[in-house]
């Protein structure tokens, strides 16, 4: 008995050391990727890439989605600068924004908790009193937890195809996280998160109701993410981040002026989810008819025109 427990607890300790994790071939430095107008910056010591238009007025801080970056923005960045100042960036594990490791942290920087505070830091290397934050998908997500935290940065909220049913990313049992920040876990951690080679390409084309509108320099621009050096580790990082309280509950806590801007065919977030919400805040909804998930970039005009029609009526 007590050899079959040393066995057991060597296998355990030892055992995932032993699976081969052989790095991923082709990959080059997030920096590669940059366009002309990329700048960067360091806030809470991670390197964080940005765009930056407009001046004066009011800010707009754009946050993205999932597997996305600033270039989910580039069909509005222009038409939000004709209004003021526009920021948008690259939350850690996505776009050129540095992908700290963990033996290089202090803290995790991939949770909600480290998102928050780094888009807090950001307003104040900027500069920032008060900001519209506009965030897509998971960067709904962001956008609420820093009006919830600090309310008294934020101007109104703009929530495209916004996802608030959780915390930030997948949930798992609180009890469940410390194993998987152990050594072992990761490991092998860069394993479990490779099936985004193959599942990344069908989620960009489900973003989109109009696969003609869809290019393959846009989907090519996207997929250039699994190209960065340790996105794999950099996912894994985020996906087992700490915990977070979960967002929904919370909703009716807000206390800033809230618009919520959705695809009406939507094909990752149904849009009776998009009306509960609004409810549940409350605010107002508007679905935008033929577009998706990503409807600043496949109807940036319609979007806009709703936008500008909420941020006059403020």
């Amino acid at each position: 008995m007590y050899g079959m427990l040393v066995f057991s607890c060597l296998f355990v300790t030892v055992g995932p050391f032993l699976v081969p994790v052989s790095e991923l071939t082709g990959l080059v430095p997030a920096e590669q990727f940059a366009d002309t107008d990329s700048r960067f910056i360091e806030i809470n010591d991670v390197t964080v890439h940005y765009k930056e238009a407009g001046s004066g007025g009011t800010t707009f801080i754009l946050l993205h989605g999932f597997g996305a970056s600033t270039y989910s923005w580039r069909e509005v960045m222009d038409d939000f600068s004709q209004r003021g100042r526009v920021i948008a960036y690259d939350r850690p594990a996505f776009g050129l924004t540095e992908r700290p490791m963990p033996e290089d942290w202090k803290e995790n920087p991939y949770g909600m908790k480290a998102n928050v505070e780094l888009l807090r830091g950001l307003m104040d290397v900027f500069g920032i009193e008060k900001a519209v934050l506009v965030g897509n998908s998971a960067g709904g997500g962001v956008a609420v937890a820093f009006a919830l935290e600090y309310p008294e940065r934020v101007e109104s909220l703009i929530l495209v195809d916004p996802g608030v049913g959780g915390g930030y990313g997948p949930q798992f049992p609180a009890w469940a996280l410390p194993i998987m920040w152990t050594p072992q876990m990761r490991h092998l951690g860069p394993l479990m998160m490779r099936d985004y080679q193959e599942s990344l390409p069908n989620t960009i084309q489900r973003e989109w109701y109009d696969q003609t509108k869809l290019t393959d320099e846009i989907e090519q621009t996207y997929l250039n993410a699994l190209k960065i050096k340790n996105w794999d580790r950099a996912f894994y990082e985020l996906t087992f981040a700490p915990a977070y309280p979960e967002l929904r509950p919370l909703l009716p806590q807000l206390t800033v002026p809230a618009f919520i801007i959705a695809g009406a065919e939507d094909r990752l977030i149904r849009t009776w989810y998009f009306e509960a919400i609004s409810q549940e805040i409350p605010a107002p909804l508007v679905l935008l008819p033929q577009c998706g998930h990503v409807p600043q970039e496949e109807c940036p005009a319609l979007f806009m025109e709703e936008t500008v029609k909420f941020l006059e009526k403020k």
